[in-house]
């Protein structure tokens, strides 16, 4: 993430029940100083409730201009370095467009499979609100960072601070 133009956040019910809004707000901090351009990717029912994540982001002093919702940010995700997913699930499962068998199928989720990289933060492989498997898991372009995501941002945040 240190050396991509361009990194978009995901955040999602997992972020919140961390409390890890502020951590992920010095991530962007840092990465900016760095040159980084970072937004947010909001889709309306993260978390549990509509406005979920912009209430929490705004919490910890994300400028509410760095928030893009789902249809104005998903043509941006192939021009995307680095998409980090924290505790999202449900809402970047590919498997709402291409499998007429799930539950979930038809719901607009936010393209993260588009991007070049994906990283997904999450406590494990377990299955998110709807209770289905996340296809993006599988996603050769992706790869999964396990663990409470105030702890893992946490030490994201040190590695990069000392790069």
């Amino acid at each position: 993430m240190n050396y991509a133009k361009k990194v978009v956040i995901v955040p999602g019910y997992g972020l919140a029940v961390a409390q890890a809004q502020h951590v992920i707000h010095e991530l962007e901090n840092i990465l900016e100083a760095h040159g980084v351009e970072v937004k947010y990717a909001i889709h309306p029912v993260a978390g549990r409730m509509p406005g979920h994540m912009n209430v929490l982001l705004a919490e910890s002093n994300v400028s509410y201009d760095k928030l893009v919702e789902m249809d104005d940010i998903n043509p941006d995700f192939p021009n995307t370095d680095v998409v980090l997913v924290v505790g999202a699930n449900d809402v970047v499962n590919p498997a709402a467009k291409t499998d007429p068998s799930s539950p979930i199928y038809g719901m607009p989720i936010l393209d993260v499979e588009n991007a070049k990289h994906i990283i997904v933060n999450k406590r494990s492989m377990n299955a998110g609100y709807a209770g289905i498997d996340n296809l993006l898991f599988y996603n050769p372009k992706n790869s999964m960072l396990f663990g409470d995501a105030k702890d893992v941002l946490t030490k994201l945040v040190h590695e990069l601070k000392n790069m």
